[in-house]
């Protein structure tokens, strides 16, 4: 029955409706005719014993007594149970005795032959009874026959059904009313519950028409309830609270990207027009126009390198080639590469204690280069930079040192978003985009890795490096 109500274009709120009240209504015309025929039971299995108990009465009367007499009529408070008609006929069908003489009506057809033995009242108590109509007059009836002293006697009781009748009909109707009344009223009260019920979807459904690129603002508002539909709400303004966060990073992750492009570009044009223009005759200033064009090349293709990097880990396309291996080579590979980048600082490699770590070798001294890459822009000529690699029982543990310039506590929580730079002059100065450390900490989540940043501004700044051990 769901089956064909889901096919009907209407709303959920209806459809609900219609299931419960065709359930309700299965309900109600079950209990009510259960009730019914309870009732028919118990009425008529009453008015079969009072027929039974009564022909037995009579008869155990007329075996002790052998009259056929009104004193019959007299006793019959004490034979008959109450409401209980009794006719005596002979065999010539003539009426011998008569409770009730109201009751009319002519001998019956047919009768049952029973005699006096020991299996009369077995016989008696399996008997049969009947509901008959007397001129619109219901009563159910037993008749027997039986010989006594060699006199056939015909024995006629009879009970009034019709009360009873009158009753199971006011029952009936009255219970087709209330039914009826009480479908209505689970129709209409159905409907306004399922719409209150429903009413978060549509709050749902009517926010997410009026979301658009311009107004991902809008919420859906919350209640107390604490149920199914609350919990789908709360998740739906979560999963719009990620949307717009995501969406206001890709605005920002474009700008960023844009102005990092615009100022080489400018740069190069620069110079291009410049050379263009008079620089084609002066070595001096066609010699300066080449560097500056090989630099700001060398650098838009650093920034176009890590913006695909990240645009390929945003898709999940950057492919890590995890193998097992020794740090102790790589280490003192980065040792070697930073005393010859750096001729200017002090590059001290403190500890280099061999650990089996599984991981990709490229990624991992790609992010300790960028660590490093900072400490070199970010420290004076003439500072220190310390590199210490530690094994421990659980991790393998390198820290880069410097005693640059170091960061201020309220820049150290967004040193690893996307184009974040401490000091956007200085940075500009150094060639820093802002993404190597967005970069590292990606690579750092690919290895279960953490990263700690220690820094005091002034005084230098130590990059805590823990990667899980094979």
């Amino acid at each position: 029955m769901w089956s064909k109500i889901k096919l009907l274009q209407i709303p959920i709120s209806i459809k609900l409706t219609i299931l419960y009240s065709a359930i309700l209504s299965c309900i109600l015309l079950f209990t009510s005719c259960l009730t019914i025929v309870g009732l028919l039971y118990v009425l008529f299995n009453q008015a079969h014993d009072d027929l039974r108990q009564s022909i037995l009465n009579v008869t155990h009367y007329i075996e002790k007594t052998n009259r056929v007499d009104d004193s019959l009529i007299r006793l019959k408070n004490n034979l008959l149970s109450p409401g209980v008609i009794l006719k005596i006929y002979d065999e010539q069908d003539s009426l011998l005795i008569d409770s009730d003489s109201h009751a009319l009506g002519a001998p019956p057809a047919s009768w049952e032959k029973h005699y006096f033995d020991h299996r009369r009242f077995t016989s008696m108590k399996n008997a049969l009874s009947q509901l008959i109509d007397m001129d619109h007059l219901y009563f159910y009836e037993t008749k027997k026959q039986f010989f006594i002293n060699d006199r056939l006697l015909k024995l006629h009781v009879m009970k009034p059904m019709q009360e009873q009748n009158d009753f199971l009909g006011t029952l009936i109707l009255t219970l087709f009313i209330t039914n009826l009344l009480g479908l209505i009223i689970a129709i209409i009260s159905g409907i306004f519950i399922s719409n209150r019920i429903l009413r978060p979807i549509r709050n749902i459904t009517d926010a997410a028409k009026e979301i658009e690129i311009k107004n991902l603002e809008k919420r859906i508002p919350l209640t107390d309830s604490n149920d199914e539909l609350h919990e789908l709400a709360k998740t739906f303004n979560h999963m719009l609270n990620r949307i717009q966060t995501g969406f206001e990073k890709q605005c920002r992750f474009v700008s960023d990207a844009s102005h990092e492009l615009r100022t080489p570009i400018t740069v190069i044009s620069g110079y291009a027009d410049m050379l263009d223009r008079w620089g084609k005759n002066d070595p001096a200033a066609l010699q300066e126009g080449i560097e500056a064009i090989k630099s700001e090349a060398k650098n838009m293709y650093g920034l176009i390198e890590k913006l695909l990097f990240l645009a390929r880990a945003d898709q999940n396309r950057q492919i890590l080639n995890k193998t097992p291996f020794n740090t102790e080579h790589l280490i003192e590979e980065i040792y070697q590469e930073t005393c010859m980048i750096a001729p200017n600082h002090t590059i001290t490699l403190e500890q280099n204690q061999p650990a089996d770590i599984c991981a990709d070798a490229a990624s991992i001294k790609q992010m300790l280069r960028i660590f490093i890459e900072n400490s070199i822009n970010y420290t004076p000529s003439g500072g220190k930079i310390i590199i210490d690699a530690q094994k421990f029982e659980s991790h393998f543990e390198v820290s880069i040192k410097d005693s640059g310039t170091g960061i201020p506590d309220e820049d150290q929580l967004h040193v690893f978003n996307r184009f974040y730079r401490v000091d956007k002059s200085r940075s500009k100065g150094t060639g820093g985009t802002g993404l190597g450390l967005s970069i590292a900490s990606w690579i750092a989540d690919q290895h279960n890795s953490t990263i700690h940043l220690d820094s005091t501004l002034g005084e230098g700044t130590k990059i805590i490096v823990r990667i899980p051990i094979c």
